[in-house]
């Protein structure tokens, strides 16, 4: 199972925490972890502060050669298709191919009214969407990008959701699953789902579709700037090194390929909690 990490600590509450995160992202690269992630929301709240996610990603690539870059996720109805395909096509370019794009259909009312665009009906334009970024990265559209992908067909997609909508939707248009927050019986569940969805779909997702997560962990010994609310990390309440590994080793068991890991610490701390999240928990783990 291929592990990555969050550049800025969970829900940052002011700019200047950010202000660190190409030097956070060099020291993954350097500590081994698979990806990156960035998240996407337009408007400063309940969830901190949160830099461009593609704006956050290009920077990265060019501070770093190896670690791959994932929107965790771009809250894509959001955004124009036609654009959302050039400027990820252009990424995918210029990081010698080591982009992903997550999406998700977003549930903050607010950042759709800020942008001016209807909060209903989100689901069935992400799916429009993402039939038209693929198009458009395959040269099937009417029209061509100014920039194609390096990678071939286009950068992976992972689609993220728990609803049958959002299922659906990954195996239509994506080659993974993006959840959050399940313990290995809700990804076995989800695996189950897939697979009944995937019967009507025509599509197995046993062997075409990856199933990934975002999950929280809080090194012992380090105190949690922020508690999401229903939200448990890794190792529970009183983590240990052991305990994370078994629940990540649980995960791998159930068919999780890729987990993105948020850490919830105080800024100043965050390279320590990598590090020991790259000592004790990465090496357990395939990075392949």
């Amino acid at each position: 199972m291929r592990l990555g990490v969050a550049p800025h600590r969970l829900w940052p509450a002011h700019e200047d925490e950010l202000d660190g995160v190409l030097e956070t992202a060099r020291t993954a690269e350097e500590l081994g972890f698979d990806h990156l992630i960035a998240s996407s929301h337009l408007l400063a709240g309940a969830v901190g502060v949160t830099p461009d996610p593609l704006v956050l990603l290009s920077a990265v690539a060019g501070a770093t050669t190896r670690i791959r870059l994932v929107t965790s996720v771009l809250i894509l109805p959001l955004y124009q298709p036609v654009v959302v395909a050039h400027q990820t096509a252009t990424l995918d370019r210029l990081s010698g191919g080591r982009f992903t794009l997550g999406v998700g259909t977003g549930w903050d009312t607010a950042e759709f009214a800020a942008a001016g665009v209807p909060f209903s009906g989100r689901g069935r334009r992400a799916d429009e969407q993402l039939d038209t970024v693929r198009k458009l990265w395959r040269d099937e559209a009417e029209v061509r990008l100014g920039v194609r992908p390096r990678t071939p067909g286009g950068p992976p997609v992972w689609v993220g959701g728990h609803s049958d909508a959002a299922l659906r939707r990954a195996l239509r248009y994506g080659d993974a699953w993006h959840g959050s927050g399940l313990d290995a019986a809700g990804v076995l569940e989800v695996r189950g789902r897939l697979a009944e969805l995937g019967e009507k779909t025509g599509r197995d997702p046993a062997n075409a579709l990856e199933l990934t997560e975002g999950l929280m962990v809080v090194p012992p010994g380090f105190e949690a700037a922020v508690q999401p609310p229903g939200r448990r990390p890794l190792g529970g309440a009183h983590p240990t090194a052991e305990r994370v590994r078994e629940e990540l080793g649980q995960l791998a068991e159930a068919g999780l390929t890729a987990c993105s890991l948020w850490l919830p610490v105080a800024t100043e701390a965050l390279p320590d909690a990598l590090g020991w999240v790259a000592e004790e928990i990465l090496p357990a783990f395939s990075q392949e």
